[in-house]
């Protein structure tokens, strides 16, 4: 029977079918941060149960701790720091694998996670954040839990799933040379709409996805939940199997060799079905950029916002006339009109080396600086984005174009670590949401990729990089 590669991981995985549409599944890693790592240890403390597999938990303070260099446990958030307190004294009692403040390899959980090997192909892996679909840019099926979820699976290394539909996103034609993994997501959402996966677990496929480095692929799934999926998945080739080498977590050895002639049966079968395909042509796409309140409601870098008038329901237009509302923003104006106070660089979408580097090179090629007014922050993603970031020189690069420096974590990309950009601001972020008070009372977020954020962050309003 030919299999999609999201099948053959699911039954492999399948403990026990619990009826047509529900699976018990088996959890190969689960992950857990000190926004919500706590309540779930705790939890299965009071219960006097005890984590099932040790090796298998892991947990990153990274959500609520400051990125502001020198922090410590004294957030900027209030209760921050009982927060902190309780995560390490909870993962010590367990006995599980802390990446703690001052941990060198301390970061954003979906950084880490493939960074240090341990999310792999093939595997599955959950973590309390919706963004843990990011895991399936290396061929991994990931999904976000709630805080009981995670402490089932814990216990069990089991996890009742409804399973989802399929569905295969195929990108066709040439995408243009300055064409970003962070566009062609975008890009995607507003084509298809944030319910347009709802349901299912996406395979991006085509050329445009198989020349993408690894890191991009990830940039690439991590957007799938904006797309209300359950998951999304690329599939593992070569570049993604040598990737995983030398990696502290992944298997060397013998045991590398075994892992690579399994990974390398990790592709949907010729003749394999899926629930829904669809075919999105990239060959005259262009740097995308949000003018919205969600994901989808994205314009080239060059176009006009839209007019409600022009949308294509009853529903979203009025959700059109809100947002725009909302934004500050007039139909048909360009971006380019509107003054930002902030640029955000970071985020478990746009964090990783490749990400520094493009914007980076950006401002070293054009020598601009950041605008007047404009307070620019860089974060990377994870201790060691940070220290090859510093090895090649991109932290001065950031810092002499006016860019703060920070420590990682996922800082500003969500209202929650205390600290903001000032009410009201209008930010340009490399991050994956933009709903209202996303990054602020009334914050105005603009979502775009490492480059468009540089560039924009330069010229002082929204604008699309071109190098």
């Amino acid at each position: 029977m030919q299999k999609t590669l999201f099948e053959k991981i699911w039954e492999a995985h399948e403990v026990s079918s619990l009826s047509e549409v529900q699976s018990l599944l088996y959890i190969d890693r689960i992950f857990l941060h000190e926004r919500t790592g706590a309540i779930a240890l705790q939890s299965l403390a009071e219960k006097q149960r005890q984590v099932r597999q040790r090796a298998h938990a892991f947990c990153t303070m990274d959500h609520i701790v400051d990125t502001i260099p020198g922090r410590s446990a004294h957030t900027l958030m209030p209760s921050g720091r009982e927060f902190i307190i309780a995560t390490r004294s909870a993962t010590q009692d367990a006995d599980i694998r802390l990446f703690d403040i001052s941990d060198p390899d301390q970061g954003i959980v979906h950084v880490l996670s493939p960074e240090l090997g341990i999310a792999l192909p093939g595997s599955t892996i959950i973590c309390p954040d919706s963004h843990t679909c990011t895991l399936g840019g290396v061929g991994a099926v990931g999904w976000g839990v709630g805080s009981t979820e995670a402490e089932h699976a814990l216990a069990t290394s089991t996890l009742r799933v409804k399973r989802p539909r399929t569905m295969r996103i195929n990108y066709t034609g040439e995408a243009p040379a300055n064409l970003t993994a962070k566009d062609i997501i975008l890009l995607t959402i507003r084509t298809l709409g944030t319910g347009g996966g709802s349901g299912f677990a996406i395979e991006f496929s085509g050329d445009a996805i198989r020349k993408l480095e690894v890191e991009a692929r990830l940039t690439i799934c991590n957007m799938s939940v904006e797309l209300s999926a359950f998951t999304g998945i690329i599939e593992p080739d070569p570049q993604v199997m040598d990737w995983f080498s030398g990696r502290d977590f992944a298997p060397t050895g013998e045991q590398l060799d075994l892992a690579k002639s399994y990974w390398q049966s990790l592709k949907t079968d010729a003749l394999a079905t899926f629930d829904r395909e669809t075919t999105i042509d990239l060959s005259q796409a262009k740097p995308q950029l949000s003018w919205g309140t969600s994901p989808e409601h994205c314009i080239d870098h060059d176009g006009k916002i839209p007019e409600p008038k022009d949308a294509p329901s009853k529903i979203a237009r009025e959700a059109w006339r809100r947002a725009l509302e909302y934004m500050e923003l007039k139909p048909s104006t360009h971006l380019s009109n509107y003054p930002i106070q902030a640029a955000f660089i970071g985020s478990c979408t746009n964090s990783r080396l490749s990400d520094l580097r493009a914007a980076a090179d950006y401002l070293q090629q054009t020598n601009n600086k950041v605008a007047k007014g404009v307070k620019a922050i860089c974060v990377p993603g994870s201790g060691r984005v940070k220290r090859a970031a510093e090895a090649e020189g991109l932290d001065k690069i950031f810092i002499e174009a006016g860019f703060e420096w920070r420590e990682p974590g996922c800082s500003l990309c969500f209202y929650a670590g205390g600290e903001d950009f000032g009410e009201g601001a209008r930010i340009v972020s490399t991050t994956n949401r933009n709903f209202e008070g996303r990054q602020g009372i009334r914050a105005k977020t603009h979502l775009a990729s490492p480059i468009s954020v540089a560039a924009s962050a330069c010229a002082g309003f929204p604008i699309g990089g071109l190098l």
